[in-house]
């Protein structure tokens, strides 16, 4: 460190800023080269893409370019800096244990496959689609486009539900039909109004459901399922349908749920 630091000739001087700067250029070259070659073997294995392991290759690369000029440059011996800092580690995890904690559920959750990026899932209530899996923490975008950032070793001891197709498009639609009415006929219209309402915004594969569940005094009770494409304003389809079953004639209105419930009424006096 004191041949660095201390009085030094021009040309040793210029010799020690080009070696730093081969290494600089060597290192970041090794890691365009590695980093493009590991999503290249990630995509063949089947192994989902993110951040995580690119970022512990180039901890890597960097490593052994930083060793690679301490002798040369700054005069200080690799094996007693690797040394140093293997002890000077001990202390500094006791103070990292929750990144230390974060990194190692990171990858234990992208190795065995548990979320990858695209994954729709659920996670402690919150639902969204996984965006990346970075050192710390897993990005979760829900429909609105907000961002849940919730910490890898969290992560690990969290129940995780993973979505199906079906769930994630599901756009339900409540509703009451007047009791008598032919149901059949109902879940035909109620398809027929999605398509004029939703239009374009229905997602292809998928059929438009009406499952009736229950009797009450509204009348019955039914759900409509629409199934929408990503990236579509979920409330405003439901809207649409909305406006367009309330005009049917078969929807229960407020004086045959008053009725309904007058009748129920008297027949439970009687």
């Amino acid at each position: 460190m004191e041949d660095f630091l201390g009085n030094i000739d021009t040309s040793v001087l210029v010799g020690k800023i080009a070696f730093l700067a081969v290494v600089i250029g060597v290192a970041l070259l090794v890691q365009r080269v590695v980093v493009h070659g590991l999503r290249r073997a990630l995509d063949a294995a089947g192994v989902p893409k993110a951040s995580i392991f690119v970022n512990i290759v180039r901890t890597i690369i960097w490593a052994f370019a930083l060793l690679a000029v301490l002798q040369p440059v700054f005069g200080i011996q690799p094996t007693a800096f690797v040394a140093a800092l293997g002890v000077t580690s001990v202390v500094i995890s006791l103070g990292l244990q929750d990144t230390v904690s974060n990194v190692v559920a990171g990858l234990g959750l992208m190795l065995g496959r548990v979320v990858r990026p695209g994954d729709q899932v659920t996670i402690g209530g919150f639902s969204g689609e996984v965006v990346d899996v970075t050192w710390r923490s897993t990005m979760v975008r829900d429909r609105g486009g907000k961002v849940e950032v919730i910490p890898n070793s969290v992560l690990n001891k969290t129940a995780l539900t993973r979505e199906t197709d079906w769930s994630v498009t599901d756009c339900p639609v409540e509703f009451y039909a007047e009791p008598g009415c032919d149901l059949d006929a109902v879940a035909l219209e109620v398809q027929h109004l999605a398509r004029e309402a939703c239009g374009g915004a229905l997602a292809p594969g998928f059929t438009t459901e009406a499952l009736f569940d229950g009797l009450g005094p509204l009348g019955i009770h039914g759900t409509t399922h629409l199934h929408l494409v990503a990236g579509t304003n979920y409330s405003v389809q439901a809207d649409a349908l909305v406006r367009a079953i309330s005009r049917a004639p078969w929807i229960a209105r407020p004086t045959t749920a008053a009725a309904n419930v007058a009748a129920a009424d008297k027949g439970t006096t009687n």
